[in-house]
């Protein structure tokens, strides 16, 4: 029996498999409920049909609904390649016919495993590292949920109260959603006065007397400044005070996530190595794990983790026009984004970085090529 080459098209509730040779015959081609019993026994179908011979496997889904299969492939020690949608996408525009099927991107996803040596194998990834991606991405969920909340109550504020919703910045101020929590119109604010809602306030969880007075006096002068009630201004304030709640709800579920997440990072054996790159703390720490898996061998080089970042700039080259280059256009973004804020981080604290954008500003380029080539050594450093 020779080689054999298994594309699984992955699906939520199915994944359809397809089994090529070394001439793109097909031996078998099969659709299976993703589920643990029948997923089994496709893998030992398979492997009788290989008779002993090895076996390439190519999935399309890194995560998500291909996890189970990932997972059953890896822990029976079968070598697996990761084949991206996008590229089965345009490569199946090169078969014959203009159909798409659930068979015809199996068959897609083997051919291009068997035809390609570039491909890079998937590895089991450490219990630690899952985690962190699960953790990092609940907490990006968390962030966007809580700027939708602050910008529908500034919103609101608007609409009613004007003069409140400059006087704060919500985003920032806790004393501020505490304020609304209890006092949401101009006529309540200019009934309570400054030093009783200082007093409240210190009572209610702001952290200084300062702080509480400073609040108190934004707050009771915008009251001050309106003096006429808009329309609706019952309903609006009771939804000022919701939506204030839950900004504060999310800022504690925030709070709680993040120590989780430092928790859980430095369970994994090279957070120190990871943190001792200046500008890289816990959370930074975590995020990069998240986006690279915690396994620099599986980049196998600088150059390549960069190019995963988007800091490896590709030729754009045609006829007589040479030396045109650009971003990469498909690269992981969040993974860009964590060594562009640990650069701008050490560029204020740490003074090699320091020297180091000063002496390329002054000598060889403009302020957005220095970024790219700190953010380029330090992906590099990160693999060494």
């Amino acid at each position: 029996m020779p080689e054999l080459w298994a594309g699984t098209d992955a699906g939520k509730a199915e994944h359809h498999c397809t089994v090529i040779d070394n001439d793109a015959t097909v031996y078998l081609t099969r659709r299976v409920p993703n589920n643990e019993t029948e997923l089994l026994e496709l893998l030992g179908d398979i492997l009788a049909l290989a008779d002993g011979e090895p076996v390439t496997w190519a999935v399309d889904l890194n995560a998500g609904g291909a996890a189970l299969w990932i997972t059953l492939l890896v822990n029976h020690g079968q070598k697996l390649l990761y084949i991206p949608g996008r590229s089965v996408h345009h490569a199946s525009a090169a078969y014959r016919g203009s159909g798409k099927t659930d068979a015809k991107d199996a068959f897609v996803i083997a051919d291009t495993a068997r035809m390609r040596r570039d491909l890079q194998p998937l590895h089991t990834t450490s219990e630690v590292a899952v985690d962190l991606k699960i953790l990092t991405a609940r907490r990006i969920d968390l962030s966007a949920d809580r700027t939708r909340a602050i910008n529908r109550l500034r919103a609101q504020l608007l609409e009613y109260f004007p003069a409140l919703e400059r006087a704060f910045d919500y985003s920032r101020s806790k004393a501020a959603l505490i304020l609304l929590t209890n006092y949401q119109t101009p006529a309540a604010l200019r009934r309570v006065g400054r030093a009783r809602l200082a007093a409240w306030l210190k009572n209610h969880g702001v952290r200084t007397v300062t702080i509480a007075k400073s609040a108190a006096d934004a707050a009771v002068s915008a009251g001050e400044a309106q003096i006429t009630a808009v329309p609706g201004e019952k309903t609006a304030a009771k939804m000022a005070h919701t939506l204030a709640k839950e900004v504060m709800a999310l800022d504690q579920e925030i709070a709680e996530l993040e120590a989780l997440i430092e928790s859980r990072f430095r369970e994994h054996p090279d957070a120190e190595v990871i943190t001792s790159m200046p500008g890289i703390g816990d959370t930074l720490g975590a995020e990069f794990i998240a986006a690279t898996g915690g396994d620099m061998a599986a980049f196998g080089s600088p150059d390549r983790l960069a190019g995963v970042a988007g800091l490896a700039p590709v030729p754009c080259d045609s006829g007589k026009v040479s030396g045109n280059m650009r971003r990469p256009r498909r690269y992981s973004r969040r993974l860009l984004r964590m060594f562009y804020i640990s650069a701008q981080v050490a560029a204020v604290h740490c003074p090699e970085s320091q020297r180091f954008y000063q002496r390329k500003v002054r000598h060889e380029a403009p302020h957005h090529r220095v970024e790219v080539k700190d953010l380029r050594r330090r992906a590099v450093a990160a693999v060494r």
